[in-house]
């Protein structure tokens, strides 16, 4: 038995399913299946079902989880501890970015983060909101932005900025619209991330109680959104700030009296909360945010 195997097993318990856990491990499912197949041996008891729909624990398997996943904490502990003692932390970050990086203030935080930790490698990946959840959780990503609402309890979350949006339409609708009711803008086409993206649920959000807008054009990138709104193609839920110069340039309008207010957050895996290179992060973070401006624009 070895670590690695382990995390397979936990991997899998956790997705219910060989190909996803292969993905998040960035592993074959040969392996994966190879490391399940040992542990099985060695331990002279089955962890796993096959079903139709994927892979089930058995009741040995159930109970063995909460051991392994112990076993595995133990050692991310153990390796932190060691990092402490060498002084400067040392290693390589995934950082989920959504958004602007210019709202994340991504470009300061690179800066001063290779400034003050030299010796952390920091990677980042453009994600979907709702992904960026998911991808901390499997540990695709250590750590992410993300907006939405109060993160899970089995992660750790820092909060940084409240986010406003708009209901942004194109400026040919805007004599019709602007005094219209909400059937009447919900009779429109709209514009609007992929399931189960957080701007989606903001939509729904908006809407609720009333009735859903039906005509859906689905764009997965902010700046697509505010092209399409342009374009005269429908209306979405777009950052003040953002529509604020759109509006004053007479690019598109806003409708008046709504507007969805959420938040920014940057959110990792709560069992990490040791994790000097997760400190490190936190730190150079923090710093950045405490320094620079709110950038919040609010359109009259």
């Amino acid at each position: 038995m070895d670590l690695n195997q382990l995390r397979s097993f936990v991997t899998v318990a956790r997705f219910a399913h060989l190909t996803r856990a292969a993905e998040a491990l960035h592993l074959s499912q040969p392996a994966i299946s190879g490391h399940i197949k040992a542990l099985e041996e060695e331990f002279g008891i089955s962890l796993f079902e096959r079903t139709s729909s994927g892979m089930e624990l058995t009741l040995p398997g159930r109970r063995l989880l909460s051991e392994a996943e112990q076993i595995i904490g133990a050692v991310q502990h153990l390796h932190h501890s060691a990092q402490g003692m060498r002084g400067q932390p040392t290693g390589r970050l995934k950082l989920g970015t959504v958004l602007d990086p210019v709202v994340l203030r991504v470009g300061d935080l690179l800066v001063r983060a290779i400034d003050r930790y030299p010796q952390i490698e920091l990677e980042l990946h453009h994600v979907l909101s709702s992904d960026a959840l998911t991808r901390v959780g499997d540990q695709s990503l250590d750590a992410s932005f993300y907006f939405g609402a109060l993160p899970p309890g089995d992660l750790s979350s820092i909060s940084l900025r409240d986010i406003c949006y708009r209901v942004a339409i194109p400026l040919a609708w805007a004599d019709e619209l602007v005094s219209g009711s909400w059937d009447a803008l919900a009779d429109r086409p709209w514009i609007v991330a992929p399931e189960p993206s957080s701007h989606r649920q903001l939509v729904t959000e908006l809407f609720d109680g009333r009735p859903q807008p039906q005509r859906i054009i689905e764009a997965d990138n902010e700046s697509l959104i505010v092209n399409l709104v342009e374009s005269g193609v429908g209306a979405s839920l777009i950052r003040a700030e953002i529509v604020a110069p759109m509006t004053a340039a007479r690019r598109a309008a806003i409708w008046p009296g709504a507007g969805v207010t959420t938040r920014l957050w940057l959110v990792h895996a709560a069992d990490r909360d040791g994790d000097p290179l997760l400190a490190a992060l936190r730190d150079v973070l923090l710093e950045v945010w405490a320094d620079a401006p709110e950038p919040e624009a609010q359109p009259s």
